[in-house]
């Protein structure tokens, strides 16, 4: 059986040119990057040089950029160590009502210590509009504040840097998960007091992701034990990892504009067949800003989980919503957000799209789900 991916949002295919970046310091180069001999001063200086390129690249040079095991922990990292750091000042967290689980989830752990957790609706299209932001922060500041650059489940890109205006202007740290963008847009990391992005989400390999903080940001430690990154994440440094990050952001961006038009091409070839050849259809969220890869359908008459079981049986790769919350049988949080009903909300599937699709799986992709649609609905 055939098998066709149209799930990169969760997960990327390891380049093989990443791997080969990786492959020293897995074998011949393993030495420890914090060991004085000469093993770990090579791997020391490849961590160096990784951390560089990557602060380099998403233009991130008047800060510190942190490795983490992930973007979710980078995120969850942001939000506790800022309102730990600034304990005392505020206890207000303002989030927009689309963020991923993992800050969502780091802002209910922060309440058994006094903070609130105050949430920022999005517009229909999915996008949190400055102004919103605005309107919670006059209602009594906060001590942090999380808009991300493009949502995950959606594909809808934020207004991140006039969201930033607003917080500088009420001098409120302002945090964006740029998991999603990075990769597929060239951006400089300014619009931000912090970001966080992950190595698997651009082709390179899982378990590696990263902070940045604006200069002078203040931050409580994560791990204790270890000097590891400023003294503030202990523990051995996967520099195997971080160098296959450094490598795939490389390639990401020097191969941004060509593969972001083939993906777009083949995310709007099967977006435009889906709504034209499936009666009962609508596409979730803002139909130009979004991100070139990133496709959100409701089928009225569905259920998305049923959908994307009966393509999974055919061999097609598809989900409902967050792969870090996947397991939930509830209609999208983000989805309801918007606007959309229970119903309408469940009967959405994700379908994002990659650099190694073809036209071939889409024109097949589509005839299968059009089937598949079939079978629920005369079943109803």
């Amino acid at each position: 059986m055939q098998t066709i991916y149209f799930d990169h949002a969760a997960t990327t295919p390891l380049d093989g040119r990443v791997l080969a970046a990786m492959q020293p310091y897995l074998t011949e180069q393993y030495g420890n990057a914090d060991s004085r001999y000469f093993l770990g001063r090579r791997a020391a200086l490849a961590v160096l040089s990784a951390r560089d390129n990557i602060s380099s690249l998403i233009g991130g040079s008047g800060g510190n950029l942190y490795f983490t095991s992930s973007g979710s922990e980078a995120n969850s990292w942001a939000l506790k160590g800022v309102c730990a750091a600034n304990f005392g000042k505020k206890n207000r967290i303002i989030l927009s009502a689309i963020e991923h689980p993992s800050l969502i989830k780091a802002a209910e752990d922060m309440h058994i210590f006094g903070f609130e957790t105050v949430f920022v609706k999005p517009d229909s299209s999915g996008i949190v509009r400055p102004q919103s932001v605005k309107n919670a922060l006059d209602k009594g500041g906060a001590a942090f504040v999380g808009v991300m650059a493009a949502n995950n489940e959606t594909g809808v890109i934020q207004p991140a840097a006039e969201i930033y205006e607003v917080c500088k202007q009420a001098g409120v740290f302002y945090f964006c998960d740029c998991v999603q963008l990075a990769g597929s847009a060239n951006f400089a990391c300014d619009f931000a007091d912090g970001i966080s992005i992950s190595a698997h989400k651009f082709y390179g390999p899982k378990g590696v992701g990263a902070l940045w903080l604006k200069m002078g940001a203040k931050i409580a430690r994560l791990i204790s034990g270890g000097q590891q990154e400023g003294g503030l994440r202990g523990g051995t440094t996967n520099v195997a990892g971080v160098c296959g990050m450094s490598a795939a952001l490389s390639l990401a961006h020097s191969e941004m504009e060509k593969n972001n038009a083939r993906v777009r091409a083949l995310r709007d070839m099967f977006v435009s067949a889906v709504l034209k050849e499936i009666q009962g259809t609508f596409l979730a969220g803002d139909i130009n800003r979004r991100l070139p890869g990133n496709a959100n359908i409701g089928f009225f008459g569905c259920r998305g989980e049923q959908i994307m079981i009966k393509l999974d049986m055919r061999g097609i790769c598809v989900s409902t919503g967050s792969a870090c919350s996947s397991g939930a049988s509830k209609p999208s949080p983000v989805l309801l957000s918007m606007g959309l009903s229970e119903e309408e909300a469940a009967s959405c599937v994700r379908f994002t799209f990659g650099r190694e699709n073809t036209e071939e799986e889409v024109k097949s992709a589509v005839k299968t789900l059009a089937e598949v649609v079939g079978e629920i609905r005369s079943m109803r």
